[in-house]
Formats: C-alpha cells, structure tokens, sequence
C-alpha cells in the first residue's frame, strides 16, 4: 500500500492545532493502519499535569486500544516533530512499522537528529523512520507559538 505521506500529515498538523489552541506545545501525532486513523493525539502535559502526555504517547496508547493488542506492527506514526526520547522508547516498544515526522529537533529529537534510537542495531526492533515530511508548516506552527509566548 502506497502512503501519502504529505495526507497524513495534515491529519498531524490538526492535531498539532488542537494542542495551540489549548496553550500546549503544538505537536499533534496519528496512527494509521490499514488506511484508517486508528489513533491520535496531541500534546496535554499542561492541561493533564502529566510529563508523559505527549501526542505520541497519547496517540500510541489510542492506536492499541483500538486494536486491543500493544503490537502495533503494521502502524504507521505521523507526528509533526522528531519524537524525543520517551517517545522514541515508546515507538520502538510498540513495534511500530515507520515514524514519519515533519520538523527535525537537533536539540532532542532521537530518530535521527541527536540520536536515532528507532534505528539502533543494538535492540531487536527496529523502526523504519521518514522526517522532513511538512516540515516547514510543522516547524511553522512551533515558531509561532513560541513567539506569541515571548511577547506576551
């Protein structure tokens, strides 16, 4: 099956918005399988109090509860930023098929940028990984929230 990337990713992006407009870092992730969205999410640390509500902890968690299994191997993760490493652990321990994600994080992104945790030969799983993806809206959409923050 072909993936149109750049079509999922606005599913992404969407979510992204959701976590702007409730003042949360704007990162948004889905979960396709099979061509449907089985799982989404967006970032809630604020609003839930909680360091590991990323989206794509949020999104992984919805995937497997859709599916009633933790093996999520025929998934696909959109995301609009390079997973940190939390998130990264978590996809490798999901055993997700591809993390596609838009903007890179040379700052913490561990799917290729500081580090490529998907990818380590050392663990039995490994995850197949695309970034770059929308990354100019993706990175967009981070740059305005955090200016609008610093000036207000």
């Amino acid at each position: 099956m072909k993936h149109d990337h750049s079509f999922w990713m606005q599913h992404a992006l969407a979510q992204a918005e959701k976590a702007y407009k409730a003042e949360e870092i704007p990162v948004g992730a889905i979960i396709i399988h099979k061509g449907k969205i089985i799982g989404r999410g967006h970032n809630q640390r604020e609003q839930l109090n909680d360091p590991t509500a990323h989206a794509e902890i949020i999104a992984i968690t919805a995937a497997a509860n859709t599916l009633g299994e933790w093996r999520l191997n025929d998934c696909f993760l959109y995301v609009t930023k390079e997973p940190c490493a939390m998130c990264a652990g978590a996809i490798v321990n999901s055993r997700l098929k591809m993390v596609i994600f838009g903007c890179y994080d040379e700052e913490e992104g561990c799917c290729g940028s500081l580090y490529q945790l998907c990818g380590d030969p050392r663990f039995k799983v490994k995850v197949a990984v695309k970034g770059g993806i929308l990354e100019k809206q993706s990175l967009a959409m981070l740059q305005d929230f955090f200016k609008v923050r610093r000036n207000a």
